[in-house]
Order: C-alpha cells, then sequence, then structure tokens
C-alpha cells in the first residue's frame, strides 16, 4: 500500500474501534500508540546499526546494562527496556495485556535522560491516563489495546530518503479527527491548506537566511511549524539550523505539539516546547534551578499561530508588561490582539508573522481599534487575508490571515486580498484548492495587485477609514450588479462600454472586433454573423495565437522528461514541483487571456499522485514497477479485497499501451451490448398498454423477462399456419411415399436440411425444417410478434456476449499482471511518462479553445442582452390590443355584458 492507503485503512479501522468515545479524545490514544512504536522502532535500528544484526538484543536491552542505558540516553534521549518495545509486544500474542502498557510508560518516563527531560517529561501522560477509557475491564482495555497495536503495526517509521509515511499518516489521522471533533477541532488542528499558505509567505521571506528560528506560542499539533519547517527547507541547505519553539496551555494537545515534531525526525536539540498559557506564561524561557544559567529571551525569525478565537483572558496589571506596553491591551472579553501583540513582541526586527483571527479584528472599536491605529502607524501590517467561511473545522465563520513585519517594511501601504471566493467543497467544509494557495501567496509576497483580489491601499486611506481595515472596503469581490444601457434597450445594439468590458480579447486579436462587429450612427454595435463560433475561430489573429500558444509549450514534454522522468530515481521532489510550476508560469506569461493559475490547477491535481510514485520509486527501487498489490476498501473497519492492481503501473495503463488490440476486443462487445439495451428500451416504448401488460417485461417495464420471452415466442411460432409449414407437417410416415413428397413439393426449402443415408428425412430434420421456416417467417416489421421474436434473438445474443466478455476480461487481467512482472525498464519508464505528462499536456492543449469558447459565450449573453427592444416589446403589446379591440367588438351577451365589453373596448381604444 502506499501512504494515501495505509492512511485510509488506518482511520477507517479506528475510527470504528473508537465506539463511543469522542474523536477529539481518542486520537490522544491511537497517536500516542503511533510515537510510542516510533520510538520503539528508532531505538532498535539505532542499536542494529551499533552492534550489528547478530547480537541478541533481548540480552542487551536491559536496564542492568547500564553502558546501553547511557548510550541510549545520550544518543536518543531515552531507554526503552527490550521486553517494553513495542515489536515485543506484537510477538506476545495472547500474553499481552494492558498493564503491560502501563509498566512500559511508567518505566519510559523513569529513564528520560535528564537533558531531554523538557522534551519528553510527561509525553504519555494522556495516554497512561486514557487506557482506563478504552474499556470498562481489563479485557475490554486489553482488547482495545492489542486492536490498536496490530491495527499500526504497519506504518514505516524509518523515513527512508524523505519516505514520511509516519508523518503523513500521522497528520491525515490529525485530520480526520479533527473533521470528526466538532467545536474542539480548532484546539488542536490548523487545515493544512492554510497552514501552508501561511507557510509559504513566511518561507518567501525567510528563503536567504542561513538559520531560522520558529515559534507557534498556540501550536495545537504542531503541524504549522512542521509545515514552516517544510517550506523553509526548499531555501536553506541545513535542516539542522532549523529551530522549533512551541507553547500550548491544553496538556494533551502540547504532548501532541511534542510527538509530531520528534517524529518529523527534527534533532531534538532544536525542540523546545513548553506546557502553559501563552498570555500569562511568557518566554523568557528559564529553569527555576538555574535561572542565570537556562536564561533565554526568545526574538525568532517567524511566529505562526492559529490561536481560540476572541477568548477571555484578564488584563489586568498588564499596562506594563512589554508586549503590550507600546500598544494598549485587549479588551477582557476577547484576545486577539493580545495573541497578535505577543507574536509581534516575539519577532526579530527582520522577521515576519502570520496569524488566524476573525474578521472582527479589522473593525471592533474601542481598545481594539486604538491597537489597530498603532500598528498602522508603525507600519507593522504587511498584509490581510479575507478566507472562504466553513474552512476551518468546528467553526461556519469567516476567518483572516494577517501578515505582520516589525521593522523591514519600506512600503507604507497593507495589501489586501479577498480570497473568499476561491475554494472547493470538501464534505461539509470548503478547502482551499492549490491554485487558491499559489495565488493569495503570490499576492502577498510579489505585493502585485489583482483587479477584485487584492489591492493595496495607502496609510493615508486607512486614516481616513478611521482605521477600519474591513477588507469589502477596499477590495469588492462581490458579482457586480447587472446595468442597461438606456438607448440599446429601447432600439438595441451593444453599447461600446459594454464591448470594452472584453477589452483583454481585443488587444490579444486586434483584428476581431472589426470582424465580428458593425457601428450603426449612434455608435452602437451589431453583431455580423451568425454563425460566432467559427467567425471567432477564422479569425487570423486568434489562430496566430493559438499557434503562439502550442510553439511555447511545443519543448514542454521534453522539459518534464529532463526535470521529471529521467532523474525520477534521485530527484528531490519538493524541488521538482517547485521547477515545473516555474515553468509552466513562465511559459504562460505572455498569453495574458489565459488563466496561469488554471493551469497550475491541472498540474496539482495530478501532482499529488506523482509525488507518491516517485517515493516509492525513490524507496523501493526501480523494480516496483513490476510489483502488483491489492485493492482494498473498508467499510465500518473491515477490509475487504476488491480486486488488483499495478503498484505504479495501472492496468488501464498497460491495456492501452501494451495490450490495446485485446482492449479494443472487449471495447466492441461492450458497445453491442450497450446497442441491445438501447434496442430494448425502443421496442418497450413502442409497446401499446396491452402488450405492455404482458409477462415478457418485469413489474416496471424496464426489463425482459427471459423466461417469459422464450415461452411467448413459442407460443407465437405455433399460430403459423403456412402452406410451408402444413406441408411439412403433412409429410408421410411411410418410407416408400417420402421421396415422391419431396418432388411434388418443390415449394419447400428442402436444402436447408440434409437427408439420412438413404436420402429420405426423418422425423427430426422434418422438425428442425419447421423451425427454420418458422424462422424465415416474416410477421411484419411492426407487428408485436416479430418484435418478441427480436428480443428472443437479442437475449441470446446478450447472454452469449456476456459469456465471451467473462473470459476475455479474465483473460486480459491474467495477461495484464503477466506484462507488468516482465515488464522492462525502458517500457516501464515510458508508461510512467505517459502516466505522469500525458494529463497535464492534455489539459494544457484545452486552454486555447477554453479561451475562445468563454468569448463566444460572453458575446452571446451581451447580443442577447439587447436583442428584444423595449421598442419591439410596445409594438407587440400594440398589435395585440388592435387585435384584442376587434375580438372584442365581435363578442355579444347580456346588456350587462355588452356594457363591461363596451368599456374594456374605450380603454383600448383610448391606450392606442
Amino acid at each position: 500500500m502506499n501512504k494515501q492507503q495505509l492512511a485510509a485503512k488506518i482511520w477507517a479501522s479506528a475510527n470504528q474501534m473508537r465506539s463511543k468515545i469522542e474523536a477529539s479524545e481518542y486520537k490522544d490514544y491511537i497517536l500516542g500508540f503511533i510515537f510510542y512504536k516510533f520510538l520503539s522502532d528508532k531505538e532498535l535500528a539505532y542499536l542494529k546499526r551499533e552492534v550489528g544484526e547478530d547480537v541478541d538484543l533481548s540480552e542487551t536491552i536491559k536496564e542492568e546494562n547500564e553502558p546501553v542505558v547511557q548510550l541510549l540516553q545520550n544518543q536518543l534521549g531515552y531507554f526503552i527496556a527490550y521486553e517494553n518495545l513495542f515489536s515485543t509486544w506484537l510477538s506476545m500474542g495472547r500474553d499481552f495485556n494492558v498493564a503491560i502498557v502501563r509498566d512500559a510508560l511508567s518505566s519510559f518516563e523513569r529513564k528520560v535522560s535528564p537533558n531531554h527531560k523538557k522534551l519528553f517529561d510527561g509525553i504519555f501522560e494522556t495516554l497512561q491516563t486514557g487506557l482506563s477509557k478504552l474499556g470498562t475491564t481489563a479485557a475490554e482495555q486489553t482488547k482495545s489495546v492489542r486492536d490498536l497495536a496490530e491495527l499500526i503495526q504497519e506504518i514505516p517509521t524509518d523515513g527512508r530518503q524523505d519516505y514520511d509515511v509516519l508523518g503523513f499518516v500521522y497528520e491525515y489521522l490529525i485530520s480526520n479527527f479533527a473533521a470528526n471533533a466538532g467545536k474542539k477541532a480548532g484546539e488542536f488542528y490548523t487545515p493544512h491548506e492554510v497552514s501552508v499558505m501561511m507557510s509559504d509567505i513566511i518561507a518567501h521571506h525567510l528563503r536567504d537566511n542561513n538559520e531560522i528560528r520558529i515559534y507557534d506560542p498556540t501550536s495545537g499539533s504542531g503541524s504549522l511549524l512542521i509545515n514552516i519547517g517544510k517550506s523553509v527547507a526548499r531555501h536553506i541547505q541545513n535542516r539542522d539550523n532549523i529551530k522549533y519553539y512551541a507553547q500550548e496551555l491544553k496538556q494533551n494537545t502540547y504532548n501532541l505539539t511534542r510527538m509530531n515534531l520528534i517524529m518529523r525526525g527534527i534533532n531534538p536539540s532544536n525542540i523546545e516546547v513548553r506546557n502553559g498559557d501563552t498570555l500569562k506564561e511568557d518566554w523568557p524561557y528559564f529553569d527555576e534551578s538555574d535561572p542565570q544559567g537556562t536564561y533565554e529571551p526568545l526574538y525568532v525569525d517567524a511566529v505562526v499561530s492559529n490561536p481560540p478565537y476572541s477568548q477571555k483572558w484578564e488584563p489586568k496589571d498588564q499596562e506594563n508588561e512589554p508586549r503590550y506596553a507600546d500598544f494598549g491591551l485587549a479588551p477582557q472579553g476577547c484576545a486577539d490582539y493580545a495573541f497578535l501583540l505577543h507574536d509581534l513582541f516575539h519577532v526579530k526586527p527582520s522577521g515576519i508573522m502570520t496569524i488566524v483571527l476573525p474578521h472582527g479584528v479589522l473593525y471592533r472599536g474601542g481598545s481594539e481599534q486604538q491597537i489597530r491605529s498603532k500598528l498602522v502607524e508603525l507600519n507593522h501590517i504587511d498584509a490581510i487575508i479575507g478566507l472562504p467561511e466553513k474552512v476551518f473545522f468546528g467553526t461556519g465563520i469567516s476567518t483572516i490571515v494577517m501578515v505582520l513585519k516589525r521593522s523591514t517594511r519600506k512600503d507604507e501601504s497593507i495589501l489586501f486580498v479577498d480570497a473568499s471566493a476561491g475554494y472547493e467543497k470538501d464534505g461539509k467544509n470548503n478547502k482551499l484548492r492549490a491554485s487558491d494557495i499559489k495565488k493569495i501567496v503570490d499576492a502577498v509576497t510579489t505585493r502585485t495587485e489583482v483587479p477584485n483580489f487584492s489591492k493595496l491601499v495607502s496609510r493615508k486611506t486607512i486614516r481616513e477609514n478611521e482605521y477600519n481595515l474591513n477588507i469589502s472596503r477596499y477590495v469588492d469581490g462581490s458579482p457586480k450588479t447587472e446595468k442597461y444601457d438606456i438607448y440599446a434597450t429601447m432600439f438595441g445594439g451593444i453599447p461600446q462600454s459594454e464591448l470594452n468590458t472584453l477589452s483583454a480579447y481585443w488587444q490579444a486579436f486586434p483584428s476581431l472586433q472589426d470582424a465580428l462587429f458593425e457601428k450603426n450612427a449612434d455608435g452602437y454595435s451589431h453583431l455580423l454573423t451568425k454563425d460566432l463560433s467559427s467567425a471567432i475561430r477564422d479569425n487570423s489573429d486568434v489562430k496566430k495565437y493559438a499557434a503562439d500558444y502550442a510553439t511555447a509549450f511545443s519543448t514542454l514534454p521534453s522539459f518534464l522528461d529532463t526535470t521529471l522522468v529521467s532523474p525520477m530515481l534521485t530527484a528531490n521532489i519538493e524541488k521538482t514541483h517547485t521547477a515545473i510550476a516555474d515553468d509552466l508560469f513562465r511559459r504562460l506569461q505572455p498569453f495574458t487571456l489565459m488563466n496561469p493559475y488554471q493551469a497550475f490547477e491541472f498540474f496539482s491535481k495530478d501532482w499529488q499522485q506523482i509525488a507518491t510514485d516517485l517515493e516509492i520509486l525513490q524507496t523501493e527501487g526501480i523494480d516496483a514497477v513490476r510489483e502488483v498489490v491489492n485493492v482494498v476498501e473498508y467499510n465500518k473497519g473491515e477490509e475487504k479485497v476488491i480486486g488488483i492492481e499495478g503498484h505504479l503501473l495501472p492496468f488501464a495503463l498497460v491495456q492501452e499501451n501494451l495490450l490495446a488490440d485485446d482492449l479494443q476486443e472487449i471495447r466492441n462487445r461492450e458497445n453491442r451490448l450497450a446497442e441491445i439495451s438501447e434496442r430494448y428500451q425502443q421496442i418497450i416504448d413502442s409497446f401499446t398498454p396491452e402488450e405492455l401488460d404482458k409477462p415478457i417485461l418485469n413489474d416496471d417495464n424496464t426489463k425482459f423477462v427471459a423466461k417469459e420471452v422464450k415461452r411467448e415466442v413459442k407460443e407465437i411460432l405455433s399460430t403459423i399456419d403456412s402452406d410451408e409449414v402444413i406441408t411439412l407437417r403433412a409429410y408421410p410416415t411411410r418410407k416408400n411415399e417420402k421421396l415422391q413428397y419431396v418432388l411434388d413439393h418443390p415449394e419447400i426449402p428442402w436444402r436447408l436440411v440434409n437427408t439420412d443415408e438413404s436420402g429420405i428425412y426423418s422425423k427430426k430434420q422434418i422438425n428442425e425444417l419447421i423451425a427454420n421456416v418458422l424462422e424465415a417467417y416474416n410477421f411484419g416489421e411492426d407487428s408485436y410478434e416479430e418484435k418478441v421474436r427480436e428480443v428472443a434473438r437479442l437475449l441470446e445474443e446478450e447472454k452469449n456476449l456476456n459469456s465471451d466478455l467473462k473470459e476475455r476480461r479474465s483473460k486480459l487481467e491474467t495477461d495484464t499482471i503477466d506484462t507488468i512482472h516482465a515488464i522492462d525498464d525502458a517500457t516501464a519508464t515510458e508508461l510512467l511518462r505517459t502516466k505522469w505528462t500525458q494529463p497535464l499536456t492534455t489539459s494544457l492543449a484545452r486552454m486555447p479553445e477554453e479561451v475562445i469558447i468563454d468569448l463566444t459565450e460572453r458575446i452571446n449573453r451581451l447580443t442577447a442582452k439587447y436583442a428584444t427592444t423595449y421598442k419591439n416589446i410596445s409594438q407587440r403589446i400594440n398589435a395585440a390590443e388592435k387585435q384584442l379591440y376587434s375580438l372584442l367588438g365581435e363578442l355579444q351577451g347580456t346588456a350587462a355584458d355588452n356594457t363591461g365589453l363596451s368599456a374594456l373596448r374605450e380603454t383600448l381604444n383610448t391606450a392606442q
């Protein structure tokens, strides 16, 4: 299984196993066990490297073996005895029980290295205390623990060649537990896409730093810190030059932060995590037993945080607190600005911070307005990003991300970004797409204005707005109100002002507007062609545009081959992604009508699969292309094998390219089955109500009943009394009469059957001949009898086709497996090239056509908008009134009726 399949399996099983335990609680148990497995496997791997594979580790890893204990404590920071290793638990079978887990966790706590006490102290406390919730008895708890251990045993923890399955599974589980945790989700999880967006902004700012210190004061699961680390690692040579600081109030979430950071292979000496109230217990950190020796004021290159929204806090006696002294105190009932000022205080002069906050911080008055004004005047706010609603688990409110800097800003303006419309649906929530993230990051890092999306606003303007930073004041991303031109409404034609909304197209295709429209004396345009689509496609400028685009992308396949395919066993996956994305934007730069972010989304949709393939290749080697694996699905925690598939080469890919003839034979039969199904429906639709009541159809008249159709055909044929049938039924029984009977009846098609050895026909042969004659009998093309007989033939053909298809599909699957097992490296590489590059090149090739379709639709809308004028409508109303006036004059009724009709006619006459 690849990492996505493994993560999905573990989540499905874990979600079923948790039963009635809340998702926000159960995550602590399974994630705690995964972490314990990680530590156990890490210790085993280290010792095997140090002392060799042949040493009996069961005799080596003992508490009594002091040198080994000290070695492990010095190198890893902890010691786990052999009997307490995760792998030992699995080998114990039925002897394993929950008491062993309790003892192991207690032993771990005792054997943590003094130098790593802060990092590991109490890290399993949540798991230890939560074991009792896994069942009401020791036996139930043991079963739950055993099930968990067996579930997670497949997770690899070595992290070879950055194949970070462990980290992926861990993040996947946290995300899914958050999705099921309701309001409590916000306590421990920031959606991955928001985290990546914030991290990429920070990474761009720090791209030239050789050493980086990053800090999250409300760290939750630690995913924000981890994503920053990943993003900045693209630019920094040595990952050990990144130091991580975190603080978290809740004990169980604090443990999540530590576990998550440790499992990502971060040097333990680069991790500083505190459990405490960020607003009450600020850094600098120091150990009370040695204040001078451990004193460390905290100033970092980047702060990232997603604090609890509008939390109550106690600002009393905080006026002189250095974090708030220069700005003022946030109100007691709303700590949003307290968190922001805390973050900003810890940013170095050259640093940057990003923070998630509710929209209210942008416009609320009182002390919050005073803080905002000082932040603006001191030029700390770099950008404000409005996110879509329902992006965060547990809350439907819209949120913002604010980007602030200390003292490196030369530009006094603030960039406002309205990204509220850029997302895709993901269940009940909304989710930023890869293209949405990149568009936001590009706008912020380049400080670019994009119509209806981003705008730079001067400090002067913000002052004039009394420091109200509400995004909608400065960026209007809402749909524009439709306006109508009075002249065009009355007389038709398209006003030039509305044609000018298509100016980007007229600039790209200089001759097109004049080729499509002519202006009247008043300057209003009328379309010259009825075939608008062809007129646009045939325009020389449009053709040149498409040709230039094709030329620009003609070398993309070779670039992808050089960048992605050829170095697939050694390529840096993150850098490869960046290189391809940058190349797409470079190629699209001259083609202003095309959205480069759409192209990026095409690429991003396939990248996750490509990245997974690269990870497998770089971990397992090229032989992975020759592997076939089971395809499984999970229902209520149960794993079910539903098929097989190539580990890297999908069956469909192999069949399309290497077994095309066999695949086409199957498709031909499938097409014929579809034709038969369509013919069934046509016949049913042609039946009369009486014929629909026949038993040859099922209860809802959607399918034929084969047994009843066969009986009906037999009944129909039995009623045929044609001359030929009558003659054949009178065939004599005496041998000496049979030859003469044949000679006397040349109208019978005797040649259709063979005689016996004596030259005469037996009863069996005569019956066969009668059947042939009946089969050839013509009831009339539209007759019920002919239709039923056709259905019988089709049912037989369908039966044979399905049988043949089953055999062919089975054989094709076997041949596909054999082909994959025997494939050579060159052929496999060619198939991977097709798999990775064809979807992207195909999607990109459609982009010029989409430009034409979009322009055609927009012109059609403009034309239709003024196609029916008020003048036309008025004329039609007038004609209708005249006709009604005339018709009313022909009506006669009672005296009262006539009086009413006369009054109505007078009204119509006056209107005319």
